[in-house]
């Protein structure tokens, strides 16, 4: 019988800092390799299970441990975290927080620097290494050169240059675009084929892993692991939801056309499924299903015309961009990385200015307009709340931007009150912001930029990192803000974001608007798909494998559908 490689035995942990242990009786075995997924919600103890793996626990992160841990045979108990790194190679979720030097190949030889390999042996290795990832045409570029995808592969061949046995990624689809993140997934799977490595991915974006095959998906709920089983019946459990874990879309579809999920049907993979008990019953719900159309302002709020704008002479980033966003609508900006979503997001709020071409707010020109006079209009809520925030209590960070105007005392407590009911935070308005959750504070940065009452809200990447539960919440909140009479422009990579609550999606890709149209229509387009780095939704792939008539309008219905079925369980 094999050996595991990684083997938990009544493993427990408790952080100093906290009050009850964050791992409960752990028993676990990954053996040499497999490809395991770990998944579950906020504080399920999934990233301090890959603390635990990779040694920054106990080494870095301090507490009480019970139980064992034995990795590669020995008793982690006795490994430095040196020790172990020779094992386990980890893969950040932020590639830019594991570059440790000024190019890609003095990034990737790092390792074998410190370990006194000879030169030319190292030059050969990191030749070697680079080739495996394809990254071996940049070893003279630096970090800030590299697209998103590419900084993924230099940290990959950064752990893979060390000859380790065990791969450990930490959430790695979170920062990169819909394609990339499938491409991530491929060379993930190609990797485990060549060398034989055991690979654990902690993530909660379920359909995108298993865009390639998994052997195991272990779900983590509140410590403790409550399954430890194969995608296909893990899929069919009831489980996921239940402990903050979305499942695919085309499983979400079948259960609307009564269609029962069984193992046998092999869920984990719409390519594999068994279509003649789905088609039926599937192409039955397609015809029976009437598309609710919403009822959209018409009355122009933002408009582009013919927007340019570049940071040098060399790079154009924005060219001849125009649009229109209406009063009330939600609206997504999608893009490949690097594709100017940001940049037009600088734009709208006056960080920059355009090199030609009209922004205008409410048909008002709004190049002679400051930063300052823009926050009256427009809101930006950046994708880490930790940057936004610079007070200690919620009242006063809700309260700062009325402040800072001299808005008398009595106005900006009143203000702040009705804000923070709105935004279901009224009950910790006396607590410290270091209390809350990391959706909690999130609410706490849109609350401070509704308060000053702009029209517009910018939101760049709201949902990253986040569960299902949080991810509800704060998306369920931004409708109440939209029905409300608010705009709300979305900077994502969250392919289910859009179809879900966005109406629009403006589509970027090297500096120019390719597309600007419903999200279904986005997201079965194969041109669009391809220029922008999106990716086509399992639910268009579901339509054509059931040979329903127009797949396009199947993924129509079942946006209408499933927002209507949200808003019931709502009330």
């Amino acid at each position: 019988m094999q050996n595991p490689i990684i083997d938990f035995s009544n493993f427990s942990f408790q952080y100093r800092a906290q009050s009850n242990p964050t791992l409960i009786d752990i028993n676990l075995k990954i053996n040499s390799g497999e490809k395991i997924i770990i998944a579950g919600p906020s504080g399920s103890g999934k990233s301090t299970l890959g603390y635990c793996i990779n040694g920054l626990i106990p080494h870095f992160y301090k507490g009480n441990i019970s139980g064992n841990l034995w990795i590669e045979g020995q008793n982690a108990a006795n490994l430095k975290i040196f020790d172990i790194s020779k094992f386990v190679g980890t893969v950040l979720q932020d590639s830019d927080g594991q570059f440790v030097a000024q190019t890609v190949g003095d990034d990737i030889a790092f390792a074998l620097e410190n370990d006194a390999i000879d030169q030319k042996e190292m030059i050969s290795r990191v030749e070697k290494t680079s080739r495996l990832v394809d990254i071996h045409t940049h070893l003279g570029s630096t970090p800030k050169e590299l697209s998103g995808g590419q900084k993924q592969r230099v940290s990959l061949a950064g752990v893979l240059i060390d000859q380790v046995n065990i791969l450990l990624f930490d959430e790695p689809l979170a920062n990169l675009d819909p394609a990339t993140g499938r491409y991530a997934m491929e060379l993930i799977d190609d990797l485990a084929k060549n060398t034989g490595a055991t690979v654990i991915i902690i993530e909660h974006r379920l359909e995108d892993v298993l865009w390639r095959p998994m052997d195991r998906i272990v779900l983590m709920g509140e410590g403790r692991i409550v399954a430890d089983t194969t995608p296909d019946k893990i899929l069919t459990s009831g489980l996921l939801g239940k402990f903050g874990i979305r499942e695919p879309l085309y499983v979400t579809a079948l259960k609307y056309a009564g269609i029962k999920i069984t193992e046998e049907m092999h869920p984990s993979d719409v390519s594999l499924m068994n279509m003649d008990t789905i088609t039926k019953p599937l192409q039955h719900w397609y015809e029976q299903t009437v598309e609710n159309e919403s009822n959209l302002s018409s009355n122009s709020v933002l408009s582009f015309s013919d927007v340019c704008f570049s940071y040098s002479a060399e790079r154009v980033v924005l060219d001849n961009i125009s649009f229109k966003i209406c009063e009330g609508e939600m609206t997504a900006i999608v893009g490949k990385n690097g594709a100017g979503k940001s940049t037009l997001c600088k734009l709208i709020c006056g960080f920059e200015k355009p090199d030609k071409g009209t922004i205008a707010l409410f048909g008002k020109d709004m190049s002679h307009v400051s930063i300052r006079e823009r926050a009256d209009y427009v809101g930006l809520v950046m994708q880490n709340p930790n940057q936004m925030i610079s007070q200690v209590m919620i009242r006063d960070e809700v309260g700062l931007g009325l402040k800072l105007r001299d808005i008398p005392q009595k106005e900006i407590s009143e203000r702040v009150e009705e804000t923070l009911r709105i935004c279901g935070l009224y009950p910790y308005r006396n607590w410290p912001i270091s209390a809350l959750s990391y959706g909690q504070k999130k609410r706490v940065t849109i609350a401070s930029i509704l308060v000053m009452e702009p029209q517009i809200i910018l939101l760049d990447e709201p949902t990253a990192g986040q569960d299902l539960r949080h991810y509800t919440e704060i998306m369920e909140f931004l409708q109440m803000l939209q029905k409300r009479g608010k705009t709300i422009l979305l900077i994502t990579h969250d392919m289910h974001l859009i179809l879900e609550y966005t109406q629009r999606a403006i589509v970027l890709a090297d500096g120019k608007l390719i597309c600007d149209n419903h999200p279904a229509k986005v997201l079965t387009d194969d041109r669009v798909i391809r220029l922008a780095n999106l990716k086509e939704t399992s639910l268009f792939s579901l339509a054509k494998y059931a040979a329903i008539s127009d797949p396009f309008e199947f993924v129509k219905k079942f946006i209408s559908f499933d927002r209507e079925a949200r808003q019931t369980c709502q009330q």
